[in-house]
């Protein structure tokens, strides 16, 4: 497979050859389940002793003659704790289960769970099918409704400019009318979402894939290592990427 070489100032070059890892067959599913699996989820439960705090325990003795009974109150078998006392006049207030005030939740989530596992062989898969990805054509105007076609999948660029001026305008000449979808953009969230944490809504921008010793340092887009890639950055399949010419030579050594 082959795409186009552009030079540092955004203009086309020459053709490409891309690594054999570009001619992976592109598994979805495989990719959906890896992006799945790669998801940290933040543990949430709650306290193992939450409604258990009581001095109320057990139940409360219906004997005839008993201490502290309930014998002939006419009351049920809750499990109680005693707010005041008289004499042998005993006022309680139900306690510990899931019926009464301040009790234990019924069926409360659990912190710890078995998590799913993945075998070696198809995360590999995996993450070679979203590198793949990238340079098909269906799967990027797929993920972008935006765009009715694209020339090229994916971008290779020789040498990054040392200043950012320089970098961007390459980028507006290599992307042309897309670029509006290569900058990351950040805006306020209409609804009620401002009042939930969830203030601000952005999309995902440009992935710049770069060899291990190269160094780039521009915002507005993600930067990548070629070796620190990671599902997350590719997932949903078909993201707009450009690969630095050492980084598809670094990509070619890792079949």
């Amino acid at each position: 497979m082959k795409t186009i070489l552009f030079d540092s100032k955004g203009n086309k070059k020459s053709e490409t050859q891309l690594p054999a890892i570009f001619d992976t067959p592109v598994r979805d599913d495989l990719a959906s389940k890896y992006f799945e699996l790669s998801k940290e989820h933040q543990p949430y439960s709650h306290d193992q002793m939450a409604g258990r705090k009581h001095s109320a325990s057990g139940t409360i003795s219906h004997l005839r003659h008993d201490w502290k009974g309930h014998y002939g109150r006419g009351i049920s078998r809750v499990p109680r704790k005693t707010m005041w006392r008289r004499g042998t006049q005993f006022y309680w207030v139900g306690a510990e289960t899931s019926g009464t005030r301040g009790g234990r939740r019924v069926f409360g989530p659990v912190l710890y769970r078995k998590y799913r596992k993945m075998n070696k062989k198809e995360e590999k898969l995996a993450l070679n099918s979203a590198l793949a990805a990238t340079a098909h054509k269906h799967f990027i105007l797929k993920r972008y409704s935006s765009i009715k076609d694209i020339a090229f999948a994916p971008a290779v660029i020789e040498e990054l400019p040392n200043k950012s001026k320089e970098f961007f305008d390459s980028l507006q000449k290599i992307y042309g009318n897309v670029f509006s979808l290569v900058m990351k953009n950040r805006e306020v969230r209409a609804g009620k979402g401002k009042r939930r944490g969830r203030k601000y809504k952005s999309n995902a921008g440009l992935l710049l894939v770069t060899a291990r010793d190269e160094k780039a340092k521009f915002s507005g887009i993600e930067i990548k290592s070629a070796n620190n890639i990671e599902i997350s950055d590719l997932y949903p399949l078909g993201r707009l990427a450009l690969f630095t010419k050492k980084a598809i030579e670094e990509l070619g050594g890792k079949q």
